[in-house]
């Protein structure tokens, strides 16, 4: 493996020690973190407890922005993955190590630059002259939480190397499948304006991912707060864990337990259908971005201490489930509209179920 991937757990441990499991994944058709029993659902109030350290351990290295995280944690709950967008010096990378190391699990990060290689994210076959064949030795995609830095400064060959971790949760390599464990998520950032050096990510990568957030500038009382607490010292130098990985794969459960009623089910079919109609747009939402949406909108309902979705949780996570997916015309980019501003305006154009609740 080269030096511009760095491969660790949070307690700077690898392998076997760290994990509990073999340092290899084995092929196809043995045990795998999908195939792996499970240990039962988590309360709400359970889900709500573990959300909130998690919540507040991020927040002692990103400071003053709790929307931004809490769409970070539906997207960890939503069984997605994050694209985090946005200038430089912000907190894009802090975000995701955060993120990471409030979880007690294996985590990996990858430095993404114009020479990365495919077989350098998702592993090689390496010919053993011991045993006379090929072994395989896995990338650091296989991690539960892989942070990607800087992912548009690769080839979209590279970039490429991410569609099948990301949509199917495995790996192929020499006709051989192998199974990434669960939970399963990836976190990339990039800069949107800074061009020399950089390749914009596909259509298809974008559609993999669940959310895109962008953090902006922070307010002078949280950049004062941060100037104080940070200016001598990397509070990620000390972040500790406050969950782990089974505690985190029993929220997902609990998530997918969560009920919506038919009558916001079709409003969301009918937000994403929306953008496929609006002129503005010359590519709308895919139905795998409605699959996310859903699935976004149970996360965002447990985070609020509800066991149903309404309609208000989707609006909640329209914007960054949805705007990042659409293109638009020429006509609106000079018109100087945004994706995001489209999105709302199909929010306020759509209607709403009506209903005094949706149980």
């Amino acid at each position: 493996m080269t030096s511009r991937i760095q491969s660790a757990t949070p307690g700077e441990q690898q392998g076997e020690q760290a994990t509990g499991h073999e340092p290899y994944p084995t092929a196809a058709g043995s045990v795998s973190g999908r195939q792996n029993g499970r240990e039962g659902r988590a309360s709400l109030d359970e889900l709500h407890e573990t959300a909130r350290r998690i919540a507040a351990n991020v927040e002692r290295v990103l400071v003053g922005k709790p929307e931004v995280i809490r769409i970070a944690l539906v997207t960890l709950l939503a069984e997605g993955h994050l694209l985090v967008e946005d200038v430089p010096g912000v907190g894009k990378t802090s975000l995701a190590k955060a993120l990471a190391r409030s979880i007690d699990c294996t985590v990996s990060r990858i430095q993404f630059t114009p020479d990365l290689l495919p077989s350098d994210v998702t592993g090689v076959s390496i010919y053993n002259r011991q045993s006379g064949g090929f072994e395989f030795r896995p990338g650091p995609v296989f991690a539960n939480i892989v942070v990607g830095d800087e992912i548009n400064r690769a080839s979209p060959k590279t970039q490429s190397a991410l569609l099948e971790c990301m949509e199917e949760h495995q790996v192929t390599v020499d006709t051989s499948t192998y199974h990434l464990e669960e939970p399963f998520m990836v976190i990339a950032t990039q800069n949107p304006i800074e061009m020399e050096g950089t390749y914009a990510l596909p259509e298809a990568q974008r559609d993999r991912f669940t959310a895109r957030v962008s953090i902006g500038y922070p307010d002078q009382q949280a950049e004062l707060a941060m100037v104080d607490e940070h200016a001598g010292h990397n509070p990620l130098a000390d972040l500790e864990p406050v969950s782990d990985r089974d505690s985190v794969q029993r929220l997902i459960e609990t998530v997918r337990s969560v009920h919506m009623s038919p009558e916001v089910r079709r409003y969301a079919v009918e937000l994403v259908s929306a953008t496929r109609q609006v002129p503005e747009i010359r590519l709308g939402a895919s139905p795998r971005a409605t699959l996310q949406l859903v699935r976004a909108a149970r996360a965002q309902a447990a985070l609020s201490g509800r066991e149903f979705v309404v309609p208000d949780d989707l609006h909640t996570v329209a914007v960054p489930v949805l705007a990042h997916r659409l293109v638009l015309t020429t006509e609106a980019h000079a018109a100087r509209r945004s994706a995001t501003d489209v999105v709302r305006a199909i929010l306020h154009r759509v209607p709403v179920p009506q209903g005094s609740n949706h149980r």
